[in-house]
């Protein structure tokens, strides 16, 4: 029972950001977190040394240096710092080459050889209507768009290279092997129209507003949208797992940051039976299995380039990771899984200490996969980075499965809380109208589960607390969320 206007459930970048809008609406708020701190996939954590500190899920945030929600929110206003590295991702290959998504377009385009202005054609045009585009993906996707310009830019390339045979026109290896690893994001079999889109907004996003990496951490995103919410009145309850809805009771509105399996878990027998069977044939989508190290040294890597990178992914050519990837989605394991790894010292040398430094990486592997991590990854970082085992101080793996322990709403491992297949980017979790109402008067649910899907862009919290606000609350002017003046504010989050 709470006396609290709205009740959130989960304290990930989806239920803060629903809190921000909530408790700025001058509502009064309550936040039940099950973990012992807040964050969810914001969490950050000292493993082996106490004065390093290693990011448990997100590390890098292209999407929060973008998104319209933080656009208005404003991290650099709040002392969140996000620092970027001249090289947004690397894309080693055998032989000491590598395809180097430089932040600067020019850099990247004269490394790419005769493969330059394909790369050119292909990002520039999204770059010049970079904001039409994001806030086109980072929607609710259920009206016209604002900019019809980038919509039909970004539609040609995704119909382009999310079909079957599309390589791009490309005509070394380097190119079509950097874009197919950010299209590896979307975590699905490949090509895909969903996967597509992805490669499109974050490849283009590695040239604009970059990849970053918070100073000090993950869990400074999460601490700045906390300290909001106390600021205006807002309560956490740590430790504290919500299993009913009774529980509850009292609130006048109850937001969910949890998966659709969650939903039916707290909702129960309350829900509709037509509707809670939406929710069961809700599928997800291949794990992740995280591994993190402690170094001793820079990653020894064979192009040198490649450790400039903030984020480097490991796949091998296009061919390699299309095959690996499907092969995975379809729930097919294999010792040399696709891997994305991130060295945050790169961009911020406060994160290491001479001798120590962190190392963040994980595999795609087959949703529910139980096997310790340790080696395949190791294994993937050797094939580019001879002696990289020499370096190794400390290590810890976490079996895609054990994922769900850590975060509920990673079902089976699935970090994106949901597959990212055409259909569910879109109908997530069920076909509805509003995608964060749910059948149950009050009830709506906030998380990666619903529009737009994974990510720390906190849109989907936002837009549930704007849809709750109009509906439960009469509430219809969105409300302002940034730390200056009104008048001084950038655009809202779209898609209202």
């Amino acid at each position: 029972m709470t006396d609290a206007d709205v009740a959130i459930v989960g304290t990930g970048p989806n239920g803060l950001a629903a809190g921000v809008t909530m408790a700025r609406a001058g509502l009064r708020v309550e936040l039940y977190e099950a973990a012992g701190t807040i964050g969810g996939g914001l969490r950050s954590e000292a493993l082996f040394d106490d004065r390093i500190v290693h990011d448990i899920c997100s590390a890098v945030h292209p999407m929060a240096a973008a998104s319209p929600f933080f656009r208005e929110f404003d991290l650099a206003a709040r002392g969140v710092e996000l620092l970027h590295p001249e090289i947004s991702y690397a894309h080693p290959l055998d032989g000491g080459r590598a395809g180097l998504a430089h932040r600067d377009l020019d850099t990247t385009c004269a490394g790419l050889g005769p493969d330059g202005e394909r790369w050119r054609r292909l990002m520039e045009p999204l770059l010049a209507r970079s904001e039409g585009v994001v806030d086109l993906l980072l929607s609710h996707q259920r009206s016209l768009p604002r900019d019809l310009v980038a919509a039909g830019r970004l539609a040609l390339r995704v119909l382009a290279h999310g079909s079957r045979t599309q390589a791009g026109g490309f005509t070394t290896e380097e190119a079509p092997a950097l874009l197919t690893g950010v299209a590896a994001h979307g975590v699905g079999k490949l090509p895909s129209l969903a996967c597509a889109a992805v490669a499109m907004l974050l490849g283009h996003l590695a040239h604009g507003t970059g990849w970053p990496v918070p100073r000090g951490g993950s869990v400074r995103i999460a601490e700045a949208l906390a300290d909001d919410i106390t600021a205006h009145g807002g309560t956490f309850h740590t430790g504290h797992r919500v299993t009913s809805l009774k529980e509850l009771a009292g609130a006048r509105a109850v937001l969910l940051d949890t998966s659709a399996k969650g939903l039916l878990e707290i909702a129960g027998d309350e829900l509709p039976h037509r509707y809670a069977r939406a929710l069961e044939r809700f599928r997800y989508g291949p794990a992740a299995a995280k591994v993190d190290f402690l170094v001793s040294e820079p990653i020894p890597w064979a192009n040198p380039d490649v450790g400039r990178a903030g984020t480097v992914h490991l796949g091998g050519v296009r061919a390699e990771m299309v095959r690996q990837e499907t092969s995975t989605a379809r729930g097919i394991g294999s010792d040399q899984p696709f891997v994305l790894l991130v060295d945050p010292a790169v961009a911020d040398p406060g994160r290491a200490l001479p001798g120590k430094r962190p190392v963040w990486a994980y595999a795609h592997v087959p949703n529910g996969d139980d096997r310790d991590p340790v080696e395949l990854v190791r294994s993937r970082i050797e094939r580019y980075a001879p002696g990289f085992g020499d370096t190794v101080l400390e290590q810890r793996g976490v079996p895609g499965a054990e994922y769900e322990t850590y975060n509920p709403n990673y079902v089976g491992g699935d970090i994106g809380s949901g597959a990212m297949t055409l259909r569910q980017s879109i109908a997530r979790p069920t076909a509805r109208l509003d995608p964060y109402t749910t059948p149950l008067p009050g009830v709506f649910l906030c998380s990666s589960a619903t529009p737009p899907g994974p990510g720390v862009h906190g849109i989907p919290g936002c837009l549930a607390a704007r849809s709750a606000l109009r509906r439960r609350f009469g509430i219809r002017a969105a409300p302002y969320l940034g730390p200056r003046a009104r008048s001084e504010a950038g655009s809202r989050p779209g898609g209202t």
